[in-house]
């Protein structure tokens, strides 16, 4: 039974638009799929919606306002039970709309997919800037009886129908001044049309057109209850299609002058024609090209900083790589990553928090691009080859990701490197603590290999100290420490011998071993490494685990979520007071009793093959603003032994040093790296892109992205700009290295913006000159 959303209160008084769609939202919640709306006005009943699950949403509407049907994505089925008032189906991003009765003006604007069916005429403006995004369905709009005047206007694409029933003598089915602008899709028409715009053809149907209407014209009829009239209006002796002319084709046409235009075709006499003689020098000098214009557009590509770019510790340019998959280029766009960090797949695939998804400019259209795919796709790439021998040696200390980071980007430079190891095998966290079912090991020694086949030396079982450090640094060219930090932060509070070390724990188990653990088991620390020890630690046989933490826990959503799913716990504010056989005290006299509490609050670094005075007071590499140790040149330090940080940001320390090594190589001063500025959201024309039904996300290969992906700050090719350019001021240059730019010529170009609002990635900006 559908749920029952009425538009009134107790008293029989109409509520807010608000209330009413707060009572659909909570009815959503409720598990309801089928709703019966009773509106008096109320506005946007019926998008954007979806169920977690994808489930199809039904609604029967009486009586909506204005945009009913608005950003309705696929999947939603919506009925009006009589006319529907102005902006029906604006936007319609996938949902079924149909209107019992008339549509009101701006019937379909900007649809972009889904259908649309309406039972009787529709009001001005309808179906204007329809379009079509090659990788969905196309819109379909369909009308009965005729539209009202300037249908279809900058149409772009899209399938229109209009079936002129009943309208046999009006004068035009169209209305006046139907189709300006329109560049793209298609429109079928019965009956009578007049005073069509010069940008369009009007055709004879041919056989694909026929079966189109014959396929689509019964289930229009069904949905609007008019079966009866199937005969008649598959009778295509009066109907034609209208389709954009090309180009090519407007271009072959003389263009009349502004002045012929404003007074001839917009409105007779001008706009202002009834309150000025000459309406057409009251704005003749607002529209000039050359040095005149008030604003002149700029193609800024690469001019500013993708989101997912400028928040990557590693600094990957996703846009520049799902731009290769998009043209075909799939070999150069896996490559392409390797040249950032060595693990695209173990880390941005598997145990990264992704800075960058958070960032993502499509979560406002409807989920964030998933990175982590895409990273998995580089998994088994073979490694690019290296740039010419140097002759110069660089040594790694530590054998973690920020350091094989740091070796993987001096050996693709060119330099010999040697990598210090004090372990058995190198892989550092990644290898030693992160617990296989989040981190795959297939994944992780796939990716070493391949950083071992670029021609690292690796030096396991290599623990260095002071004499050994000393021997290194003169041997070697230059130095990076990246040793991380291994040595745990124990607060020292009664009973503090009782803990277990978290980070020692779960070294013992990645290593094969089985620590023995109670059924009882607290973790003081929340954040992700306390995690991984909850998680740790059901392994190894707990029944029931507590994660505490004096402050709002720091591990990632996912995987407090992971530990909960198992039946553990957080609390938070919690200080603990001492620790004993019992359990663990608190502040407040609480006893969370416990077989073990194992400890998890960070790790400090052991540094103690340096010099005392290369370190902070914290006991930290003292280094300066390009990582270099303050006190020894050409020595860098990465990674935790500078400041803690997560996985990506010692891989991406690792690519800076090497960086800065390479300009230390080369005798240049060294210059802080500044990332490029973050494209503002403002600039991205995201109203473009079609909204999914986030209950149908299943990413199955990071190359669907490719589709998602707004690619801001970059240009994707597009030709919208070209395309809408209403004086064809807009050119593609093709350059000699392969790559292309787009260019306005001064002399065409009016200043009018439209390259800048219609561009999706922000890559056209308006410079303001007067």
């Amino acid at each position: 039974m559908a749920a029952k959303i009425i538009g009134f209160d107790e008293n029989n008084k109409r509520i807010s638009t608000q209330q009413l769609l707060q009572k659909i939202y909570a009815a959503l919640e409720a598990g309801e799929t089928e709703f019966e709306v009773l509106s008096s006005g109320h506005h946007d009943i019926g998008g954007p919606l979806w169920t977690e699950d994808g489930k199809p949403l039904k609604f029967r509407v009486k009586n909506p306002g204005q945009r009913v049907g608005s950003f309705g994505l696929e999947g939603t089925e919506i009925v009006v039970e009589g006319p529907a008032p102005a902006d029906a189906g604006w936007l319609n991003a996938g949902a079924e709309l149909t209107i019992l009765g008339d549509g009101g003006d701006t019937t379909a604007h900007c649809a972009a997919s889904g259908k649309i069916y309406v039972a009787g005429r529709v009001g001005t403006r309808s179906g204007s800037l329809m379009k079509h995004d090659p990788a969905y369905e196309p819109p379909e709009f369909w009308v009965l009886k005729r539209t009202g005047s300037f249908c279809f206007e900058f149409m772009g694409g899209g399938i229109a129908v209009v079936c002129g029933y009943g309208c046999e003598n009006e004068e035009s089915v169209l209305g006046d001044r139907a189709c300006v602008g329109m560049v793209g899709g298609t429109i079928y028409v019965r009956g009578p049309v007049q005073g069509l715009s010069n940008d369009v053809w009007m055709l004879e149907l041919d056989e694909a057109d026929q079966e189109f209407l014959r396929a689509g014209m019964p289930r229009f009829l069904e949905k609007i209850g008019r079966p009866e009239l199937l005969d008649e209006l598959l009778d295509f002796s009066a109907w034609h299609k209208i389709v954009a002319k090309s180009y090519e084709e407007r271009k072959a046409h003389s263009r009349i002058s502004m002045r012929e235009f404003r007074e001839q075709k917009w409105v007779e006499g001008g706009i202002f024609g009834d309150v000025v003689r000459d309406d057409y020098l009251h704005v003749a000098g607002l529209v000039n090209t050359g040095d005149d214009r008030l604003k002149i557009p700029r193609w800024q590509d690469k001019r500013f900083g993708a989101p997912c770019q400028v928040a990557c510790p590693s600094n990957i340019p996703t846009q520049d790589r799902i731009n290769l998959l998009r043209r075909g280029k799939y070999e150069e766009a896996l490559q392409l990553v390797l040249k950032y960090s060595p693990f695209p797949a173990s880390v941005c695939g598997e145990v990264c928090p992704n800075p960058c998804m958070d960032a993502c400019s499509r979560q406002y259209v409807d989920k964030s691009v998933s990175m982590a795919a895409l990273g998995r796709l580089s998994r088994d790439v073979a490694p690019p080859e290296p740039a010419p021998d140097t002759g110069k040696k660089v040594a790694v200390i530590g054998g973690g990701p920020g350091g094989l980071s740091a070796a993987w980007q001096a050996r693709l430079s060119g330099h010999q490197v040697t990598v210090f190891e004090a372990d058995k095998e190198v892989g550092g966290k990644l290898r030693q603590v992160i617990p296989t079912e989040r981190l795959p090991e297939d994944s992780l020694q796939s990716e070493i290999r391949r950083i071992k086949a670029l021609g690292v030396d690796i030096r396991v079982n290599t623990p260095v100290d002071a004499d050994l450090f000393e021997q290194i640094r003169v041997e070697y060219d230059a130095v990076v420490i990246a040793s991380g930090a291994h040595n745990p932060v124990v607060i020292p509070f009664p009973g503090h011998e009782r803990l277990i070390k978290g980070l020692e724990f779960l070294k013992k188990i990645n290593a094969g071993q089985k620590p023995k653990i109670g059924k009882r088991v607290v973790v003081i620390g929340a954040g992700n490494a306390g995690m991984d020890v909850c998680l740790g630690a059901y392994a190894m046989g707990a029944e029931k685990v507590i994660a505490i933490d004096i402050q709002r826990p720091a591990a990632f959503k996912k995987e407090i979520d992971h530990v909960k799913a198992l039946g553990g716990e957080i609390r938070w504010p919690v200080f603990t007071e001492k620790v004993t056989e019992e359990g663990l005290w608190t502040r407040d006299g609480e006893l969370i009793e416990a077989d073990d509490v194992i400890i998890s609050i960070g790790e400090r670094p052991d540094l103690s093959y340096v010099p005392r005075e290369w370190l902070t007071d914290r006991g930290m590499m003292d280094v300066d603003a390009c990582g270099q140790v303050v006190k020894a040149p050409g020595v860098f330090a990465i990674g935790d032994t500078i400041k803690p940080g997560l996985l990506t940001h010692a891989i991406g320390h690792g690519q800076e040093a090497i960086h800065y090594i390479n300009e230390m190589f080369a005798g240049r001063e060294l210059v802080p790296i500044q990332k490029p500025e973050m494209i503002n959201q403002s600039c991205l024309s995201k109203e473009l892109f079609k909204p999914r039904n986030r209950g149908k996300f299943a990413i199955k290969d990071g190359t669907e992205e490719t589709l998602r992906c707004i690619s801001c700050g970059t240009c994707r090719d597009c030709s919208m700009c070209l395309e809408a350019c209403p004086e064809g001021a807009i050119r593609r240059v093709e350059k000699e290295d392969g790559s292309f730019e787009y260019v306005s010529d001064d002399e065409v170009c009016i200043g009018c913006s439209i390259c800048a609002g219609i561009c999706p990635c922000g890559v056209w900006a308006m410079e303001q000159v007067v």
